[in-house]
């Protein structure tokens, strides 16, 4: 049973009616090994094993439970879509605490991934700001977990790619923001160093950072780019009106495999360099603009064809400094693997999650097309992550090998003890973990 109680004053919000939807799930979801939001992780964790094609789709189970206006705590199913929350929250000047790239994530998604976002170094992971999980085991059992009650599920589920249970509810606190808005800054940067030096003087001025790079220039002007800082609007900066949904373009058909040639894409991405002028932009736009900018394109992934893409995106330990940056910005341009998308972000401290992804350092995102030589792109990639003492994003991963991994995440052995003891059969396992974990199909 599916019932919809609107919440006084919160037009469109709906609260637990006399069935919860979760509970549904819970008792027809016996025996799948995965379950899954929509879908849209760039790897395979999202996908189920060879010998179980079968995944669980949660994104019908999306009400919102409960909503505290005064404190901004809230509770609803772990279907619910970003996207929705911000069509129903944000034009009342709420937001989540932590947003990931992408509005089409679940918020089950949001805390298997323990994603991250431009604020990481002042705000960290989402999985930071959930207080309460509600699970269901492998052997069926419902449990809550939390920091006082099952803590150690609690922190192997943020960040743990949905192999400790399936996610059917989340309590977390979102956050007052002055108004819809963002303030803008955006600068034209000649070089890495100058690149990196940006980012760390916006990190204590901006709450919000991030940085597009060329990753095809080579020599004095590699790691040119484009850097960008931002924080709300002020209610005296931004205007009266919430800002309306942007218009989606589309990507009517896949592109020829030409297109994504080195030296197309080398054109394209000095296109994108040179043509921000002025060399300092400052402005008010859209949390979308701002946000999600790949997310006001339809089917983008046409872009590279019909063999599709991958990305690498790892962090690089502060204590290596510049100069781990720079060795790795060498490799990658060395490789020439053409890509218009490489995104450098500076980090915050490591989350409470034991298989989190960020670390303090220096996060690089970079997606590569599907070639032939793809696979040892990313061998390359990863045996540099290992020597910087550096690790991968599972959300992104489709290709690192088990060995690789192992040798870069010295958490991994606790974490798998943490599925001995709630899960000792692996009934829960995806099409990731037998890739790297080594679970049975």
């Amino acid at each position: 049973m599916r019932q919809k109680t609107q919440m006084k004053g919160w037009g469109g919000v709906s609260e637990m009616g006399e069935q919860r939807l979760s509970e549904d799930l819970e008792q027809g979801s016996m025996g799948m090994p995965l379950s899954r939001g929509l879908g849209r992780s760039y790897g395979d964790s999202s996908l189920a094993g060879t010998a179980t094609p079968k995944a669980i789709c949660t994104v019908l189970a999306d009400r919102i439970l409960s909503f505290e206006e005064s404190t901004g705590l809230l509770c609803a199913e772990a279907g619910l879509s970003l996207y929705e929350l911000n069509r129903i929250f944000l034009p009342r000047c709420f937001f989540v605490p932590v947003t990931p790239g992408t509005q089409f994530v679940t918020l089950g998604g949001m805390v298997a991934s323990d994603v991250h976002g431009k604020n990481h170094h002042v705000a960290g992971c989402f999985g930071e700001h959930v207080l309460q999980l509600r699970l269901r085991l492998g052997d069926g059992r419902i449990v809550v977990c939390s920091e006082t009650e099952n803590p150690d599920l609690f922190r192997a589920t943020i960040g743990g790619m949905g192999l400790t249970g399936h996610i059917l509810e989340v309590t977390f606190r979102m956050q007052k923001i002055p108004t819809p808005w963002i303030y803008q800054e955006s600068e034209q940067v000649p070089n890495l160093d100058k690149m990196l030096a940006a980012l760390s003087d916006a990190a204590e001025h901006f709450p919000m950072t991030m940085a597009w790079i060329d990753c095809l220039k080579k020599g004095d002007g590699m790691g040119r780019g484009v850097i960008f800082r931002g924080r709300w609007a002020t209610r005296e900066e931004a205007p009266k009106q919430s800002p309306k949904p942007k218009f989606r373009l589309s990507v009517p058909f896949q592109f020829p495999s030409w297109a994504m040639a080195e030296p197309v894409v080398r054109m394209f991405n000095a296109a994108i360099y040179h043509t921000h002028v002025p060399k300092v932009k400052k402005g008010i736009v859209s949390p979308e603009s701002f946000f999600y900018p790949l997310d006001a394109i339809r089917d983008w992934n046409r872009i590279y064809g019909k063999n599709g893409f991958t990305q690498h995106q790892a962090v690089l330990p502060a204590t290596g400094g510049h100069a781990a940056v720079r060795r790795f910005l060498e490799l990658l341009t060395s490789l020439s693997a053409a890509s218009f998308l490489c995104v450098i972000k500076d980090c915050g401290e490591q989350g409470k999650g034991l298989l989190s992804f960020p670390m303090r350092g220096t996060s690089i995102a970079i997606d590569l097309p599907m070639r032939d030589d793809t696979q040892a792109h990313i061998d390359r990639l990863n045996e540099a992550v290992i020597r910087e003492g550096g690790r991968i994003y599972l959300t992104k991963d489709a290709l690192t090998s088990a060995q690789d991994f192992a040798a870069m995440e010295p958490r991994l052995s606790a974490f798998q003890h943490m599925r001995d003891v709630w899960d000792p059969e692996r009934k829960l396992h995806s099409a990731q973990s037998i890739r790297l974990f080594g679970d049975r199909p």
